[in-house]
């Protein structure tokens, strides 16, 4: 005849199971490193079928689109970084597509400072840009929409083409 096995207290199974859980847990990737140092957005316009990539940690931000070609199934047309696209100081950057059905550029986001920057593709240098990260003014400044927003641009020898918020062109 038989006895069951008795198992000492202090190999009870919720403790041998939470034991075995920590062990497994331990050696599996945080889910940013399994998701790798890239992330992959499509750009808003609904006809243009362009995806943009930023490396996570630096910021840089190129771009793919799918070309036609007659005598075979197509090409892909990727764009590298170029003023203002390549490598920013480190940090946490994702992209952001807007809502606007007709535009094909991208926000670069850096979750840490709250900076944000437009990127786009400039179709002549076939190069991605990006705008200078900006972010909120300290509470109590002026905001730098107004009267900065209608003169010249850095390195540009006009005015803004996009009117100040809450007025008429």
């Amino acid at each position: 005849m038989s006895r069951p096995m008795r198992v000492p207290s202090r190999l009870s199974l919720p403790r041998l199971t939470a034991g075995l859980l920590v062990a497994a847990l331990a050696g599996l990737p945080s889910a940013a490193e399994a998701a790798g140092p890239y992330e992959f957005v499509a750009a808003p316009a609904v006809d243009l079928n362009r995806i943009y990539r930023i490396d996570r940690a630096n910021g840089e931000v190129t771009s793919c689109q799918y070309g036609l070609r007659d005598d075979s199934v197509g090409v892909t047309l990727c764009f590298a970084a170029g003023e203002g696209a390549g490598p920013q100081t480190p940090g946490e950057y994702g992209l952001i597509a807007s809502r606007h059905a007709r535009e094909s550029g991208i926000y670069r986001v850096n979750y840490r400072t709250g900076e944000t920057s437009a990127c786009y593709v400039q179709i002549r240098q076939e190069l991605v840009v990006c705008t200078e990260q900006a972010g909120p003014p300290p509470a109590g400044t002026a905001s730098g929409a107004g009267a900065a927003a209608t003169g010249p641009a850095p390195g540009r020898a006009g005015p803004s083409a996009t009117p100040p918020q809450g007025t008429r062109p």
